[in-house]
């Protein structure tokens, strides 16, 4: 950072995700980076068209906006740009208690949970976006709808043969990543026209998830800078959609606990079983938006059915068994509009109530997983939000590691979001309708 005192942008996200704050001199960061700055509490009561959610089901909330406190962690304080730091934090209340829906606290709360069992975690996020040659603006004035993609419009998968404009992107990217610290592993081209993906290096939860929403908002500033869109929604076109994908695996005194010489060891085992019991009910915490459920479809790319499988991509999570240094679980059910913190609180609880409830997983698939429901064992993912939050409100294994609080929040909120859609414009036959295209594609 800069000898000279920057004003210092304050960082946290909302329960959708969406990257929030607010900028203050260095005087003002000085006098309150212990104490907690104010923030409305309203912030959790607000859904993505700026509406007050009716009906919100968090028992703090009464309408009076009451101050809640955003206390940054140091850890986090970064020089963004010249003239310009910012520091991520965590929501408290006033009486000093973390605020049951802050999703960096949730984290933090579950990752503790797990260091009572002698484990650390360790994750690395596969990121997927798409990008647009036209600026927002310009985007924008189109509803956010026939926009072309950056690159070229024909998609495939690892094609280096793309426009110049579409590498500069990428390169102006992690150049940026770079100067902030942010490891970054890979980046590629993506299935779908102007798609990319690009590879979070494995850390610790709270440092991937920082990490995550940091990265967002950089690729979203370098498209800016350059012209150009870049969105998050899970399918921005009648195309492809676009997920995120979580890799862990667990340590204990720094050795890979889920390496066994290639063998199904019990806390894999277990693992497994846990993200398995609560995969219908985390549906609605990885695929957060209306859009979310328009990617579940068969031979796409997305997991379609409650399924795991050793090295198998069809399924929902993947074991990699095999190495001592690589083996982990892919979680493959989070769209790339997912909240970061959620998504992997979500799957840091399923790991735990497998770990800590010695939960066996169904048998394992080891064909292709899409198009098998109708077996035994084999469910579909919910595949609309109500199943989705329905299965969540009736999952006591979520509900004990995430909190009864934050799962009535959540329900509540994501039946607003359903209302919403059907009263105020959305076509759920279409393959993507205006509505979604007008709340979600800068938002998610």
């Amino acid at each position: 950072m800069s000898e000279i005192p920057n004003n210092v942008r304050l960082e946290a996200t909302n329960h959708d995700g969406t990257l929030i704050g607010k900028t203050v001199t260095p005087a003002k960061f000085a006098s309150g980076k212990t104490s907690g700055f104010a923030f409305a509490d309203v912030l959790f009561a607000i859904d993505l068209g700026t509406q007050f959610v009716l009906g919100d089901a968090y028992e703090d909330w009464r309408g009076n906006l009451y101050d809640i406190a955003m206390v940054p962690d140091p850890a986090t304080l970064v020089e963004w740009k010249p003239g310009l730091d910012s520091v991520i934090g965590d929501f408290h209340k006033q009486d000093g208690t973390p605020v049951p829906l802050c999703p960096r606290s949730m984290v933090r709360r579950l990752v503790a949970r797990l260091a009572e069992q002698g484990l650390t975690a360790t994750i690395a996020v596969e990121i997927e976006a798409t990008l647009f040659e036209e600026s927002i603006q310009e985007a924008r004035a189109k509803g956010y709808r026939d926009l072309t993609p950056l690159g070229g419009s024909t998609g495939s998968t690892y094609q280096i043969a793309r426009s110049s404009d579409w590498v500069a992107y990428m390169e102006a990217v992690t150049e940026r990543l770079d100067a902030l610290g942010i490891v970054w592993e890979a980046w590629t081209d993506e299935a779908a026209p102007g798609q990319t993906e690009l590879n979070l290096a494995p850390t610790d939860p709270i440092a991937i998830t920082d990490s995550w929403v940091r990265t967002k908002q950089v690729m979203r500033e370098v498209a800016n800078e350059l012209g150009h869109t870049v969105t998050f929604m899970a399918k921005p076109t009648a195309g492809f959609g676009q997920g995120a994908h979580l890799n862990l695996s667990l340590q204990r005194d720094g050795v890979n606990q889920f390496y066994a010489d290639g063998e199904l060891c019990d806390l894999l085992r277990h693992s497994v079983g846990g993200l398995m019991a609560t995969m219908a009910g985390n549906t609605s915490i990885a695929l957060p938006q209306i859009t979310s459920y328009r990617r579940l479809e068969d031979f796409s790319g997305p997991p379609t059915t409650i399924s795991w499988g050793v090295n198998n991509k069809t399924a929902a999570v993947r074991a990699i068994i095999h190495h001592p240094k690589y083996s982990r679980l892919e979680y493959r059910l989070p769209g790339a509009d997912v909240n970061p913190y959620y998504a992997v609180a979500g799957m840091l609880a399923g790991i735990l109530a497998g770990i800590e409830g010695k939960i066996e997983p169904p048998a394992e698939v080891t064909d292709m997983a899409w198009c098998l429901p109708g077996r035994a064992g084999v469910d579909r993912i919910p595949d609309t939000m109500s199943k989705a939050w329905r299965a969540l409100d009736a999952d006591p294994l979520l509900r004990e590691y995430l909190g009864d609080e934050f799962v009535d929040f959540w329900v509540a909120s994501r039946r607003w979001e359903w209302m919403e859609f059907h009263t105020k414009g959305g076509d759920p036959l279409s393959p993507l309708s205006e509505w979604e295209s007008l709340r979600y594609f800068e938002f998610a």
